[in-house]
């Protein structure tokens, strides 16, 4: 399908605007997943200063969508309508280390990038990193964690742009995370963040990411057409352990497969759609209800027209 083509309309409310607006996008190349529908929009700021003139500007009425590295993320068939935002990393990506063991981040960097650069800088505590399989952007919005480690636990504050064009800083405390989750705004467009670490060995760094990394590869289907962990663990359970003791490790629906590795992760194993992916994770979550009363949550975001 196809939206209407509104970015002549926007950029005639924009002037002085320099990132790109294209319309109808394709997004399914973008997402882990490789399933979805286009963008009306993807807009593309050339830096910070684009982005807070772009959101100034564009009419409240237009919906916003973020997406980062989209490896958290099924987009619906029908695509999105709307703005979809993308930073990219030449805008978005830079990574500085900073006195104090500090890291200064950009939200287009992918976490293992980061985790590498603090690595890399003596700076431990961000090893955690190099087991999340997203960007910056992701990580504030989900509290991102691995290995024992979450973004709560390193952070110092962010930086976003609100959907009025307004730069604000936010705290630890502002953020307001818990288990895969932040309490920040949902029209806040994060553009940065700032993290503390501490005094390291970068040779145990680097160990401790080899471990991370091999633990990972032996664990997940990172080799297919996957997202990340598709359900958070409920309370007094284990998604995965929950998902195989309902006999769901395997199962199919169109050309979507509940991994045999990973009974946690969803594959796109011949062609799926995104209604594929999506309905077979609603039958997980009801084969699991059904034998065990434990209620899956979603993990990964779903967006998009159905």
């Amino acid at each position: 399908m196809s939206f209407a083509d509104i970015t002549g309309a926007l950029r005639a409310l924009m002037p002085g605007l320099r990132g790109t607006l294209v319309a109808n996008q394709p997004l399914a190349q973008t997402t882990w997943f490789r399933v979805g529908g286009p963008a009306q929009v993807m807009f593309s700021p050339a830096d910070a200063d684009d982005l807070g003139l772009f959101l100034a500007h564009l009419p409240s009425e237009i919906p916003v969508q973020v997406i980062g590295l989209a490896s958290n993320m099924i987009v619906r068939d029908g695509g999105i309508a709307g703005v979809v935002i993308r930073l990219g990393a030449r805008a978005f990506g830079a990574i500085e280390i900073l006195p104090g063991q500090r890291v200064l981040a950009g939200t287009a960097a992918p976490d293992m990038r980061v985790a590498k650069a603090a690595g890399e800088a003596g700076i431990a505590g961000l090893a955690f990193y190099r087991g999340i399989p997203g960007a910056i952007g992701g990580a504030l919005r989900m509290n991102a964690g691995a290995h024992g480690g979450e973004t709560k636990d390193v952070l110092i504050e962010a930086y976003g742009y609100t959907r009025q064009g307004e730069r604000k800083v936010f705290s630890l405390q502002d953020m307001g995370f818990s288990y895969r989750h932040a309490q920040a705004p949902e029209d806040v467009i994060f553009t940065g963040a700032l993290f503390q670490g501490r005094v390291g060995d970068p040779v145990e760094i680097q160990g401790e990411m080899d471990r991370i990394t091999a633990a990972r590869e032996a664990a997940q289907p990172i080799r297919e057409k996957t997202g990340g962990s598709t359900f958070k663990n409920p309370p007094g359970g284990k998604a995965w352990q929950l998902i195989d003791a309902a006999g769901c490790r395997g199962l199919t629906l169109g050309g979507a497969q509940v991994s045999e590795m990973h009974c946690n992760f969803l594959i796109n194993r011949a062609n799926a759609s995104a209604a594929d992916v999506e309905a077979l994770g609603e039958e997980v979550r009801k084969r699991v209800f059904a034998h065990s009363g434990f209620k899956l949550e979603w993990e990964i975001k779903r967006v998009g027209v159905v």
